[in-house]
């Protein structure tokens, strides 16, 4: 599946795609604010995440930029452990591409897919050290649950606490994000 933004074009990870990955997220200020990377992040982990299986109905993205296809960084939704009536939205961008709205463009063309793939709340979630997340995630719609818990950060090799989201879509509702406008990239 693709999907094209204003700036961006979201498109599916090619086993190819490893050292784009690689270069963008084997940066401990970006892994340390995820819950399953690990740190240090190797090109080993980056070829094991290209190759993983993608379920059409949980789509993962590789972002990058329209105007010349470099790497911006990765979004998707995957299913969840204890709620089988949502689907957590997740997502990371390259430290060079911070501060210039792309996370939030990616995460509204992301919310925009899926109510067409049949999901209708979508949850997310940031490690209360990363506002930045939170921000992008209230701008996108979401509404703050006001549960905070503990999750394990692999790259931290500790539970940390998250502050969580959620979101109810239709398929007619399309996710505008509240910004002013985008920043030129």
């Amino acid at each position: 599946m693709f999907h094209r933004s204003d700036r961006l074009l979201l498109r599916p990870i090619w086993p190819e795609d490893w050292q784009g990955v690689l270069a963008g997220i084997s940066d401990e200020g970006v892994v340390r604010n995820l819950a399953r990377a690990p740190w240090p992040y190797v090109a080993e982990d980056a070829r094991k995440f290209v190759s993983l299986p993608i379920d059409p109905k949980y789509p993962r993205f590789l972002i990058t930029r329209a105007r010349d296809a470099e790497v911006v960084g990765c979004i998707g939704i995957d299913p969840l452990e204890d709620r089988t009536d949502a689907v957590e939205l997740g997502y990371w961008i390259a430290r060079p591409f911070w501060g210039q709205g792309f996370a939030t463009e990616a995460g509204a063309a992301v919310l925009n897919i899926v109510p067409t793939l049949g999901h209708e709340t979508v949850v997310a979630s940031h490690f209360l050290d990363n506002p930045a997340s939170g921000i992008v995630l209230r701008k996108l719609g979401f509404e703050p649950t006001g549960r905070v818990v503990e999750r394990h950060s692999c790259a931290r090799g500790e539970k940390a606490p998250t502050a969580e989201y959620e979101i109810s879509l239709t398929e007619r509702d399309v996710v505008q994000p509240v910004m002013a406008e985008w920043r030129a990239a």
